[in-house]
C-alpha cells in the first residue's frame, strides 16, 4: 500500500539531519540510530544526495510500519563534502559519539576506504551502496553496488557485437576508473577485440577538446565510458558538440548509475548511449512499482531521479532492517550472521541475495540505451555473480579479512 505524503512525514518527525556542519540535534534515547554519510555538497553532490533522499525513505517507510522492534528508527546523517578528512571526522563521530547501530555511506572508493577500516576498528556495522572496482573482503562490510564482473563483462560483448572490435577508454582518475579501464581492457580482448588508448581525467575535469580531437584521429568503434561525477558530464556535451556523437558511439557502466546523468544531459546530447547496471526505473516488478510510487508520494516536486546508488541504499536499509526483525536485536554479529544465510530478497531492482564468502550481492543485470532521457532496458542478466571479487575473497575461511585486494588482471 502506498502511504500518503502526510503519513510519512508524520512517521518521520524523529529523523535528525545534519547537512554541511558536524553538529546534530539531541537524539531521542528510546530510539534505534543508524548512521548515513553521503556527499551532499561538493564534486559528486549529484550522487550523494539521491543516495541520502533514498535512505531517509527507507527510515520514514520502516517508522510508518511501526518501526523497529517497537522503536522508531532515527537517521544521524552528515554531509563530507567529497572531503576525505570530514569523511574520516564524521565516521569517527557516528562511531563514538552518536554510536548508531549501522552506517550507510560513502561514494567514491577513496571515501570507503577512508571510512570503513574505521567502522572495523569501532565495531560498527558497514554497507557501502555504490558501484565499484571489486576486491574489498571486510566481514563488517556489506557491498550491495555492482562490480566490474557483474557490468562490464556484459556490456563489452554486447557493445562490441553492434558496433565493432576498437575501443577507447576515457576513466575517471582515481582507482575506480583505473581497476575499472583493467577490466574493459581484459574482457575487450577476451572477445577479440582491441584497446587503442585509455585516458584518466581528475573528478574536476570540465574541458575535453584535446582528448576528443585525439578519439578523432585514432578512429575507435566505440568510446567506452567510465567517467563520474557532474564535471564529467561535459565529455558528453562537448562530444556532441563536436559532431562525433553521429560517429562514434559511447557505451558506459559508470554513467546512469547516480540515475541524473540522463535526465542532465538533453535528447541530442545523450541518446543512443548504452549504459549497463543493476537498476534502471524501467525494471519492470511490482516492488519497482511501489518503491517508484512511494518516493514519489513521499517527496513530491523533490523526488529524486532514481539510478542504481539510490535504490541499492534504499536496499540495505531493508535488508539491515528485516535481519533486526529477524534476529530480535540490533547486535552486529547477529546481523551479520542472518545475513550471510544468503536469503534472496525481491527488491525494486529485482532478485537480490547476499553472496555469505564475499559480502557482496549476486543480483540481476540490465543493458539499456538512453533514448530521449529515459533508459530503455535492451538485456536483462539473471542472478550475476560478483565473480571478481569472489576471486580474491573468501570470509567463510578468513573471517578476520580486512582489506581491498588487487585482483590480478
Amino acid at each position: 500500500m502506498t502511504l500518503s505524503r502526510r503519513s510519512f512525514l508524520q512517521a518521520s518527525a524523529a529523523l535528525t539531519t545534519t547537512l554541511a556542519a558536524p553538529s546534530i540535534l539531541h537524539a531521542k534515547t528510546d530510539t534505534i540510530r543508524i548512521g548515513g554519510l553521503h556527499d551532499l555538497s561538493g564534486a559528486i553532490d549529484s550522487s550523494g544526495v539521491p543516495m541520502d533522499k533514498a535512505l531517509r525513505y527507507a527510515v520514514a517507510e520502516l517508522n510508518a510500519a511501526g518501526g523497529l522492534l517497537g522503536r522508531e528508527v532515527e537517521a544521524v546523517t552528515y554531509d563530507p563534502q567529497s572531503n576525505m578528512s570530514l569523511y574520516s571526522q564524521y565516521a569517527t563521530q557516528l562511531a563514538l559519539k552518536d554510536k548508531v547501530d549501522v552506517v550507510f555511506g560513502g561514494i567514491t572508493s577513496a571515501s570507503r576506504e577512508t571510512i570503513r577500516p574505521i567502522f572495523h576498528r569501532y565495531k560498527t556495522l558497514y554497507f557501502y551502496n555504490c558501484l565499484y572496482e571489486g576486491g574489498v573482503c571486510d566481514r563488517n562490510e556489506f557491498t550491495l553496488g555492482t562490480t566490474p564482473a557483474q557490468t562490464i563483462a556484459q556490456l563489452v560483448p554486447h557493445v562490441m557485437g553492434l558496433w565493432g572490435k576498437k575501443v577507447y577508454i576515457v576513466a575517471a582518475d582515481y582507482n575506480y576508473g583505473h581497476i575499472s579501464a583493467a577490466w574493459v581492457k581484459r574482457y575487450v580482448e577476451e572477445n577479440g577485440g582491441e584497446l587503442v588508448e585509455t585516458e584518466f581525467f581528475p573528478l574536476d575535469t570540465t574541458q575535453f577538446g584535446s582528448s576528443i580531437s585525439k578519439i578523432q584521429g585514432a578512429k575507435p568503434d566505440i568510446v567506452y565510458s567510465l567517467l563520474v561525477g557532474t564535471a564529467h558530464l561535459g565529455f558528453y556535451r562537448q562530444w556532441a558538440a563536436s559532431g562525433m556523437k553521429g560517429e562514434i558511439p559511447i557505451a558506459s557502466s559508470s554513467f546512469g548509475g547516480a540515475g541524473t546523468e540522463n535526465v542532465m544531459l538533453t535528447p541530442e546530447e545523450g541518446n543512443g548511449m548504452v549504459v549497463a547496471t543493476g537498476y534502471f526505473p524501467s525494471v519492470d516488478n511490482a516492488a519497482n512499482a511501489s518503491f517508484k510510487a512511494g518516493i514519489k508520494t513521499f517527496y513530491g516536486n523533490d523526488a529524486p531521479i532514481l539510478g542504481e546508488i539510490s535504490e541499492v541504499t534504499y536496499e540495505s536499509v531493508k535488508m539491515w532492517a528485516q535481519a533486526v526483525s529477524e534476529t530480535g536485536a540490533t547486535e552486529r554479529m547477529g546481523i551479520i550472521q542472518e545475513l550471510e544465510k544468503g536469503k534472496s530478497y525481491d527488491m525494486p531492482a529485482g532478485k537480490v541475495a547476499i553472496d555469505p564468502d564475499t559480502h557482496h550481492t549476486i543480483r540481476d543485470v540490465y543493458i539499456a540505451e538512453l533514448k530521449d532521457q529515459e533508459m530503455v532496458i535492451q538485456k536483462t542478466f539473471n542472478a550475476v555473480q560478483p565473480s571478481d571479487t569472489q576471486m580474491v575473497c573468501n570470509l567463510s575461511k578468513d573471517p578476520d579479512s580486512n582489506k581491498q585486494f588487487e585482483i590480478s588482471l
